[in-house]
Order: C-alpha cells, then sequence, then structure tokens
C-alpha cells in the first residue's frame, strides 16, 4: 500500500515537495536531504503529518 507523503524543510518549515512511500515497510517517518528553495541550500527534508 503507497501512501502520499508531504516533506517539509527542516530549517525553514516550508513544504517544497510531495512523494509517496510504501507505508507496510517504512512505518516511521521519512528523512531525505533535499534542495529548498527558499533557504537556497541542500537541507534536511522530513515528512509531515
Amino acid at each position: 500500500m503507497r501512501r502520499k507523503v508531504v516533506l517539509a524543510c527542516a530549517k525553514c518549515l516550508s513544504r517544497n515537495y510531495s512523494t509517496d512511500k510504501n507505508k507496510s515497510e517504512n512505518s516511521g517517518r521519512l528523512e531525505v536531504r533535499k534542495f529548498c528553495k527558499r533557504c537556497g541550500a541542500h537541507t534536511l527534508h522530513r515528512e509531515t503529518k
């Protein structure tokens, strides 16, 4: 079962990316380093509620 999730920047808290993840394999929150347009740098993006 795949579930749509939204990723938010850990620094400025802007919601930049949306993706999907496999709920049965990854029960925890997704964390990915991505480019934040607002910060202008690669930062950690975490899955929001």
